[in-house]
């Protein structure tokens, strides 16, 4: 049960970060929106794959900000 109640909490701020990173987002290129909202989206569906599962949680992260720089790229 314990278990449980951190995963959501390391989900949960993983997110807050990924919100934080917008609040400049008006300085941001294109690119680096891109990766920002996919480290979110990718540590969200990471946390739902794994259950809530902390390194599912920031593999998904990691995985879905490189997959959102490389989209982000070809936008720049």
């Amino acid at each position: 049960m314990q278990y449980k109640k951190l995963s959501k909490l390391a989900a949960l701020m993983v997110f807050a970060s990924a919100l934080a990173g917008c609040s400049t987002w008006d300085n941001m290129s294109s690119r680096q929106k891109a990766t920002v909202t996919g480290a979110g989206v990718g540590g969200v569906v990471g946390a739902a794959a794994t259950g809530g599962g902390v390194l599912g949680t920031v593999g998904g992260a990691a995985i879905g900000g490189v997959v959102g720089d490389q989209i982000g790229k070809h936008n720049d």
